[in-house]
């Protein structure tokens, strides 16, 4: 980072009154980039929902036109953001901002969402070569996908700085505004994180360790992170209850909606759109982690994250069990409420494990016991790094 722009003593007074009007109002760019997320997950889900419904896609489908509109709106409101503090901007404005290629000046977290949109629109056209070359993906993870992913998570990352700037720069240190957006960007993110991985964490694994492995790399990592940088007093808990209230109005609004297959072969015909997974029950255990680090403030950092963690897996492992076996085996999840009725349309309808534990997916005894313990460990890991991660979050000023 370049050095800081020197102030002319005479006029300090004036940059610091007109910096603490610009700081404390919110700046049009960090709305755009939390809309923007918003935008990601809402198309994210949709064009999930539309290849178990439809099959068929291109590059300007309506999901991916969703998509890319995050990343327009990220892209674009970030740019002018970072050109109207280069070259209009005050220079305490300067100062309290980033400095890159020597030239512009912008908010940090304008500068990830820039990123982010040009690794996301860059995806798009890659993506289609992809498809026209090899045909349909076999992995989620193809090249053009993880670079789209990647992108995806540059903008929530920068829709989380942004707020986090907004809310340091605020002279009140932030109100409700602040906390709630911070809450959303934050959910949005922890929806992305969920999707990716969702092949480990859903319902037909919950009876498998690998499942509550998985979940200590991502939620202690994330959610402590949260819990440390957020103003809230349940930012975990809200952090959790934004994540799941995404996934069942996707899951209970997508379902309305006609969508008939067009891909042979077509072993389930559908005439409306299959919903994504009912989401985890995180807000139980993530408010573990708020009362860990509200009731135990002054405990010394490893012993409370230990304790935070450890409590987070231990509710983690023991809704999601019976949750997850509810979800996967009961006929009253097979409604409209909790969804488990989705299948994909060129799946066997008589498959004998589609409302069944597969042998395979099913840990007892020293197996499961030696499995929770490695996950064990791995929180405790990850959530010493989401403190570390939280605490710089913490300190963004720019």
């Amino acid at each position: 980072m370049d050095a800081a722009i020197p102030i002319n003593p005479a006029n300090a007074a004036g940059h610091q009154q007109k910096a603490a009007k610009v700081g404390h109002a919110i700046q049009p760019y960090v709305y755009a980039s939390v809309f923007s997320s918003l935008c990601i997950i809402v198309g994210l889900i949709w064009d999930i929902s539309w290849h178990m419904s439809i099959g068929r896609d291109g590059l300007l489908a309506p999901p991916h036109d969703v998509v890319y509109l995050g990343a327009i709106i990220a892209g674009l409101f970030s740019a002018y953001q970072v050109l109207r503090t280069t070259f209009w901007g005050s220079a305490l404005e300067k100062q309290s901002s980033i400095k890159f290629w020597g030239i512009f000046y912008g908010p940090l977290g304008a500068m990830y969402c820039i990123w982010g949109a040009i690794a996301m629109l860059t995806s798009a056209p890659f993506d289609d070569w992809w498809h026209n070359t090899y045909g349909l993906d076999v992995v989620i993870l193809s090249p053009p996908h993880t670079l789209l992913a990647l992108g995806i998570m540059m903008i929530q990352f920068g829709a989380i700085v942004a707020v986090l700037s907004s809310t340091h720069a605020a002279k009140d240190g932030g109100g409700a505004v602040h906390k709630w957006l911070f809450a959303i960007a934050s959910g949005l993110l922890l929806t992305a994180l969920f999707t990716l991985f969702s092949e480990y964490l859903n319902k037909s694994r919950s009876h498998s360790a690998l499942c509550y492995q998985v979940g200590a790399i991502i939620f202690p990592l994330f959610l402590i992170a949260v819990a440390r940088a957020s103003k809230m007093r349940w930012g975990a808990t809200a952090t959790a209850g934004v994540y799941m209230a995404v996934l069942l109005l996707m899951l209970w609004v997508l379902p309305l909606f006609h969508a008939t297959p067009r891909l042979g072969p077509v072993l389930n015909h559908f005439d409306h759109y299959q919903p994504f997974h009912f989401p985890l029950l995180l807000v139980i255990p993530a408010l573990a982690i708020d009362i860990v680090f509200f009731k135990f403030e002054n405990l010394k950092p490893f012993i409370k994250v230990t304790l935070a963690a450890l409590s987070f897996l231990l509710l983690f492992f023991i809704v999601q069990w019976f949750f997850g076996g509810f979800l996967e085996t009961s006929p009253l999840a097979r409604g409209r409420f909790f969804g488990s009725y989705s299948w994909y349309f060129r799946a066997n309808p008589d498959w004998p494990y589609r409302y069944a534990f597969h042998p395979d997916r099913i840990d007892t005894g020293f197996v499961l016991i030696r499995g929770m313990a490695l996950a064990g460990l791995i929180a405790i890991l990850t959530g010493l790094l989401g403190y570390k991660w939280g605490g710089w979050m913490k300190g963004v000023q720019r």
